[in-house]
C-alpha cells in the first residue's frame, strides 16, 4: 500500500479553506474512487487526471486508487483540485518524490494533454493558504498575474503537468511571478463634462463625502446617468486591504484583467433592469457565486431606470444596504460575500417620460403607480433624493465652466478625512456608517439645531430611520463646510434632501 498527501483550497464565498488530498494505492480490482463531497465537475477529475498523467509521459498506477478530500463534510466545487490530485497520485505511486509537498498548495485544472488551465479564485485561495501558514504555492502560469499580488508567499507558475513533475524531481525550476509594479490608474469620466444641474452636482459631492445612497429623478436626457458614472471618480482610492478584498471578489467572479489585476479605483457596476435576482445578489446551483452587488463592493451600484427593475429585485437589496454583506444558503452550503456599496438610483418621473413635464400624458394614478415601484422601506434607506430639471439653452450658456473631478474630489477627500478622524476609534470610515443611537446620544446636537427635524417627526414627514439619516447627512454637510459640528442650517438642508416630492 502507498499513501501520499497534497493540499489545495476550497472557496466558500471569498473565504478559503485548506483541503487535504490523500491518494491511497493498493493492489486489487482496478478502480478509482473520489471521496469528500465532490460536485459534478470535480467527479470528472478522475478521467481528466488519468488522461493528463498519461499524456505527460507518466504512468497511471494499476490497482485500487482511493482519493480522499478532507474535511470530508466540506463541499468541493470546481476543477481547481486537478493538479493536487494528479501530484498526489504520482507521489503515492513513487513517480515523484514528496519532499517538496509539505507546506505547498497546488491549484489548477488539467487539460487532457497535461496543460494546466487557470481557474477562478486563485487570489482568495492563496490568501487563505498564507493565513494557514503555508509557505509555497504552485498555480497555473496564466494565473501568476493575480498570484503575484499575495505577499509573503513563494508562488510559482506552471504551464504543464510535466513541468511540475520536473520541479518535484529537482530537474527544472518553475516560472516565478513578476513583482507587481505601479499599474496605470483606471480612467474615470470627467465631472466637468456635465452641464448645469448644480443641485444634482452638489448632491453627488455630498454622497461621495459621506458615503450616502442617492436617487436622481428627472426626464430623459438631463444627465442622470452621466452624473452617476462620475461618482467613483470622486471617491477615495481603495486602501491596500480594501483593494485585496475587492480584487478577491473579482477573482472569484473571473473578471480580473491581467493588465490591471489590482482593483484600485472603486468599481462601478450598472446591471440592466432585466437582470435576475440571483445575478443581482448572487446565487446559482451548488455554492452561490457573487452577484452584481458584491462586484460593486467598496464602489457604486447604479440602477438606471430603477422603476423598471421590479419590486422583487429592488427589495432584495434592503438587507445588503443595512448589513454590508450578503449571505446565501444553498443545498451544498452557505456563503458570505461582502456587499458594502453606495447605491445610486435613477428614474424617470412617469412611464411616458417626455422631455418636458408639461407634455406628460400620464394620469396622476399612473404616475403614482410607476414611482410606487420604489417602495417606502427602500426609499427610507436612500439618504439623498434630487429632482433634476431639463437644461435650457439659456442656462447652458450661463452656467460657465463646470468644476472638474479633481477640484470636487479634493473637497471630498478633506471631508472624509475629518469624518475618519472623528470615527477612527470606533471603526467607522464614513458618516453613513454611524449608528443612529451614537449620533443622538454621544454626538447629540442642541435642540435649536434639530428643531426642524423634530417638527418633521411630529407631523410624520420623516421616519425614525429617516431622522437618523438626516443627522448623518448633516454631519457630512458640516464636514464639507469645515465646521466642528452641524448647525440648524445643515440639519434643514439634510431634511430637504429627503423630501419625498423628489422621489
Amino acid at each position: 500500500m502507498a499513501l501520499a498527501r497534497t493540499w489545495a483550497v476550497a472557496l466558500l464565498g471569498i473565504d478559503g479553506r485548506l483541503v487535504e488530498i490523500e491518494a491511497d494505492i493498493r493492489s486489487g480490482l482496478v478502480e478509482t474512487k473520489l471521496l469528500g463531497l465532490p460536485d459534478a465537475g470535480l467527479r470528472e477529475a478522475k478521467d481528466r487526471v488519468r488522461a493528463a498523467i498519461r499524456n505527460s509521459m507518466q504512468t497511471w498506477p494499476e490497482g485500487r486508487i482511493t482519493l480522499g478530500l478532507s474535511p470530508a463534510n466540506l463541499p468541493k466545487v470546481g476543477s481547481g483540485y486537478d493538479l493536487g490530485i494528479a501530484v498526489a497520485v504520482l507521489a503515492a505511486s513513487g513517480c515523484v518524490p514528496a519532499t517538496k509537498l509539505p507546506g505547498t498548495v497546488l491549484i489548477g485544472e488539467l487539460a487532457l494533454d497535461g496543460r494546466i488551465r487557470p481557474v477562478r479564485g486563485v487570489l482568495p485561495g492563496l490568501l487563505a493558504a498564507r493565513r494557514a501558514g503555508y509557505q509555497c504555492a504552485v498555480v497555473p502560469a496564466g494565473s501568476l498575474f493575480e498570484a503575484a499580488l499575495v505577499p509573503d508567499l513563494r508562488v510559482s507558475g506552471a504551464a504543464r503537468l510535466a513541468d511540475v513533475v520536473a520541479w518535484l524531481k529537482g530537474e527544472e525550476t518553475l516560472t516565478a511571478p513578476v513583482a507587481p509594479g505601479e499599474q496605470a490608474e483606471a480612467q474615470v469620466p470627467e465631472l466637468a463634462d456635465v452641464i448645469g444641474q448644480p443641485e444634482a452636482r452638489w448632491a453627488l459631492e455630498v454622497a461621495a463625502a459621506g458615503g450616502h445612497h442617492l436617487l436622481l429623478t428627472g426626464p430623459p436626457g438631463v444627465g442622470k446617468t452621466m452624473l452617476a458614472k462620475r461618482l467613483p471618480g470622486l471617491l477615495p482610492r481603495l486602501s491596500d486591504e480594501d483593494s485585496l478584498e475587492v480584487t478577491a471578489v473579482h477573482s472569484v467572479d473571473g473578471s480580473l484583467s491581467p493588465s490591471t489585476p489590482m482593483v484600485r479605483v472603486p468599481p462601478f457596476v450598472a446591471p440592466h433592469h432585466s437582470i435576475s435576482v440571483a445575478a443581482l445578489v448572487g446565487g446559482g446551483s451548488g455554492l452561490a457565486t457573487p452577484g452584481a452587488i458584491s462586484r460593486a463592493h467598496r464602489g457604486v451600484l447604479f440602477l438606471d431606470e430603477a422603476c423598471e427593475f421590479g419590486q422583487q429585485r429592488l427589495e432584495s437589496l434592503r438587507t445588503a444596504l443595512e448589513e454590508g454583506e450578503i449571505r446565501i444558503a444553498r443545498q451544498r452550503g452557505s456563503v458570505r460575500y461582502p456587499a458594502r456599496f453606495q447605491l445610486a438610483l435613477a428614474t424617470n418621473p412617469c412611464p411616458c417620460a417626455p422631455p418636458r413635464e408639461a407634455d406628460c400624458s400620464c394620469s396622476p394614478s399612473a404616475r403614482r403607480r410607476y414611482l410606487g415601484r420604489l417602495s417606502g422601506p427602500l426609499l427610507d434607506r436612500v439618504d439623498l433624493r434630487v429632482r433634476m430639471r431639463p437644461i435650457t439653452a439659456m442656462s447652458a450658456h450661463e452656467v460657465g465652466e463646470s468644476e472638474s473631478t479633481a477640484q470636487v474630489r479634493a473637497r471630498v477627500l478633506e471631508a472624509r478625512t475629518r469624518a475618519g478622524e472623528r470615527w477612527a476609534g470606533r471603526g467607522w470610515r464614513t458618516n453613513a456608517e454611524v449608528p443612529g443611537p451614537v449620533l443622538r446620544r454621544e454626538f447629540g446636537l442642541p435642540a435649536s439645531a434639530t428643531a426642524v427635524l423634530d417638527r418633521g417627526l411630529d407631523v410624520g414627514a420623516v421616519t425614525a430611520r429617516g431622522a437618523d439619516r438626516c443627522l448623518r447627512i448633516a454631519w457630512t454637510l458640516s464636514d464639507l463646510a469645515k465646521a466642528d459640528r452641524p448647525d440648524a442650517d445643515h440639519v434643514a438642508a439634510a431634511l430637504e434632501f429627503r423630501d419625498r416630492r423628489a422621489a
